[in-house]
């Protein structure tokens, strides 16, 4: 288990825990739920710091771009019948072909640059987890808090024990802002990257949901073709 996995107890072990338990030994008062990731998007510094990002390493991203339209552009050659796919048979004549050593080449670039920008965002995120336990712990002296829970190894928990805007609100006074340039030699911790990988997904759902909502409005707000005679 990791250092912020730590921070955290999952709901099955404290049950299990507290079922073997004496009455009087067990855990008594209140309990709180807590969302690490949704902790870490609401906070200034990340929303500031993926904006940076984005303006930092604009021509890294611009690059990006036009790597993956030569790639597509190279694969096209392959796709036979069209259906902007490569299956088997079109794979194996691809890997056949001159052009496979330079497909390769592309693929490398572009994962390299996509290391740099997600690096870049690691490195953020990894700034304000290192003030997340300090938050929390500050969060729940305050409350007397005894037990927090990740609400999704929960089935059901009152609205009230949610403290992630709190525990947000902590973070933003010991983390005003984070930088986007890891230092040379830097390596991101495990706990960082896994916790990235939870806001990735996140913000990748959310912006799915959004655009499907838009695409719904727009749909509803298109007028209804006229009724022939």
């Amino acid at each position: 288990m990791t250092r912020l996995a730590k921070l955290i107890a999952p709901a099955g072990l404290i049950l299990a825990v507290a079922a073997a338990l004496p009455a009087q030994a067990q855990v008594t008062g209140k309990l709180a739920t807590v969302d690490v990731s949704r902790t870490i998007i609401g906070t200034t510094a990340f929303q500031t710091a993926y904006e940076q990002v984005n303006t930092t390493y604009a021509a890294q991203a611009e690059l990006r771009r036009t790597k993956a339209q030569e790639r597509q552009t190279m694969l096209a050659k392959f796709d036979k019948n069209g259906d902007k796919q490569i299956d088997e048979t079109e794979q194996a004549a691809m890997q056949k072909s001159a052009d496979f050593a330079k497909l390769q080449t592309v693929d490398q670039e572009i994962q390299g640059i996509n290391n740099q920008i997600d690096g870049a965002r690691v490195f953020a995120v990894e700034q304000i987890i290192a003030q997340y336990s300090a938050a929390l712990q500050e969060v729940t002296t305050k409350e007397q808090i005894k037990l927090v829970l990740d609400p999704s190894a929960l089935l059901f928990a009152p609205p009230e024990a949610d403290i992630t805007t709190k525990v947000t609100a902590a973070l933003n006074l010991k983390v005003p802002a984070v930088g986007v340039v890891p230092p040379a030699g830097w390596q991101p911790s495990r706990d960082s990257v896994q916790v990235y990988q939870e806001i990735a997904q996140r913000l990748q759902l959310a912006a799915q949901i959004q655009a499907a909502q838009a695409a719904q409005g727009q749909q509803q707000a298109a007028p209804a073709a006229p009724a022939g005679r």
